[in-house]
């Protein structure tokens, strides 16, 4: 039996990586984690979402802010890149850092068959540690079908959104989101 010796990173080890790598890798509490492509249809969901965000935000004390910013989750020791971020002012730089915030209101992860389920259960349980963080969505790009959770007194709520038609409440923001603009332009098999 061989025993592989894995390297566990500092967190200023990995930072000093990330600033430097092509692609975007996840902080893991020492271990590092490449995070694989994206599909056209993700890069289009998502984009999508942004957009939509961007012009119903605007005017507003929110900001919808993309996948090239690094959300710092401090009791889990992760550093992770959620597709959208939606902060309630200005948000909260993590030790004064550019590249790493801590206070999002809502998040947004488009689903991949390869992270769907750590989307839904260990980042989602990461996710509920930070205090500011109230309403989860998370949303198939093979088939129109969004999951919004949103923190209640008791708990979390689910709420899920099958078809094009209709829209989502975002309790977080006071505004509602066009299913149909979340899809515009995917083709769906």
């Amino acid at each position: 039996m061989v025993s592989t010796i894995k390297h566990r990173y500092t967190l200023d080890e990995y930072r000093a990586l990330e600033e430097k790598a092509e692609g975007r890798n996840e902080y893991r509490d020492g271990e590092i984690v490449p995070i694989p492509g994206g599909t056209l249809k993700h890069s289009r969901i998502g984009g999508n979402i942004l957009t939509y965000f961007t012009s119903i935000l605007r005017d507003t004390q929110f900001e919808p802010i993309n996948s090239d910013l690094r959300l710092w989750i401090p009791e889990y020791r992760r550093g992770v890149y959620p597709d959208v971020m939606i902060f309630d002012g200005e948000p909260q730089l993590n030790e004064n850092r550019s590249d790493e915030v801590l206070n999002p209101i809502l998040i947004v992860e488009v689903l991949c068959p390869s992270t769907a389920d750590y989307d839904r259960q260990s980042k989602f349980r990461m996710y509920r540690s930070i205090t500011s963080f109230t309403e989860y969505l998370l949303v198939e790009q093979d088939e129109p079908f969004i999951e919004r959770y949103s923190k209640q007194t008791q708990g979390w709520l689910l709420s899920e959104f099958n078809g094009l038609d209709g829209s989502i409440s975002l309790d977080s923001v006071g505004k509602e989101l066009a299913i149909a603009e979340i899809y515009r332009g995917v083709v769906f098999e």
